[in-house]
């Protein structure tokens, strides 16, 4: 006989409640989407170039994949390292003199029934414990970035906008001033979004 062969199990641990987060707060965790490749530039200049990559649609929202690369001219190593981190942070954490976020990246959506919204835009209820949230509601939902070397920077972020637009075009605008960008916009079809809702899979049959 072994010596561990005696050794009783142990208890099992109680299960902790399943938490499930607000339908508004980001896509589900249990569904494949349906991905429109979108593929068109919001801005191209000789040092910055940004593109609107492709949406993913899931039952109750969808995600934005935006992409941007920037190229370095004739800056100093002190004005490149500023722009590497306006880049990489998406500009959030310069703060003007009045507290605003002065030329950062700024983002929004119109819907087709004329609202529309913006990711830095706070709700009432997102905070207050009441869980009664109305939209539309845009977020910056993760992103990432990298250079390969001194003289380039690439990075994307992806927003999530809840609840589904449809009914209509949807239009993308952004503007990032710090870095050259004024603003811009692209319609995503309605049409696209409203083809793609019932491409939704579930992860786990009857649920």
């Amino acid at each position: 006989m072994s010596f561990f062969d005696d050794i009783p199990e142990p208890p099992q641990r109680p299960r902790p409640p399943r938490h499930v987060p607000p339908v508004w707060a980001g896509p589900p965790s249990d569904e494949l989407p349906a991905v429109i490749a979108v593929g068109q530039f919001l801005h191209r200049s000789e040092g910055m170039v940004m593109a609107a990559k492709s949406v993913e649609v899931f039952s109750t929202g969808c995600l934005f994949e935006v992409v941007w690369a920037v190229r370095r001219s004739g800056e100093k190593d002190s004005e490149w390292s500023l722009i590497a981190d306006q880049c990489f942070n998406r500009g959030g954490y310069r703060l003007d003199a009045e507290g605003g976020r002065g030329g950062a990246l700024r983002f929004g959506v119109a819907l087709p029934d004329g609202r529309k919204t913006t990711a830095s835009h706070l709700h009432p209820g997102m905070f207050d414990g009441s869980g009664t949230v109305a939209g539309p509601v845009l977020m910056m939902a993760g992103g990432g970035g990298g250079s390969a070397n001194d003289d380039e920077l690439f990075a994307s972020s992806r927003f999530w906008l809840w609840p589904l637009p449809l009914g209509g075009d949807t239009r993308v605008v952004a503007q990032w001033d710090d870095l050259g960008m004024a603003e811009v916009s692209v319609l995503i079809s309605g049409e696209q979004l409203t083809a793609a809702a019932p491409k939704v899979q579930k992860y786990w049959a009857g649920r």
